[in-house]
């Protein structure tokens, strides 16, 4: 599976970002530019999905890394955030609301 860390995150400007979060933590605080398509309603919605290569963050990597691995089998260039909101936030990086 193909991963990146929150800091190469910031540098991918052109990426679209696939946040996985429920719709509420989304709301709470998410990576400016963020599209959130929720893991409990993503199989209803692979159509919304990029058909170029994407990056998919969660809250702390692990929901991410599943769906990374689901959509990959799949056939997606999809590629995971280590860390997730969470480690963007700690680092002090911006989030909207």
């Amino acid at each position: 599976m193909k991963s990146i860390t929150v800091q190469q995150l910031r540098d991918r400007q052109e990426t679209p970002l696939i946040d996985v979060r429920e719709e509420g933590e989304f709301a709470a605080g998410h990576v400016p530019g963020a599209v959130n398509l929720p893991m409990s309603q993503l199989g209803g919605l692979l159509d919304r999905l990029p058909d170029e290569p994407f990056d998919v963050i969660c809250q702390a990597g692990g929901r991410s890394a599943q769906v990374v691995s689901a959509l990959t089998q799949r056939g997606y260039d999809a590629t995971n955030v280590e860390g997730g909101t969470g480690e963007w936030i700690a680092a002090g990086l911006p989030v909207e609301r």
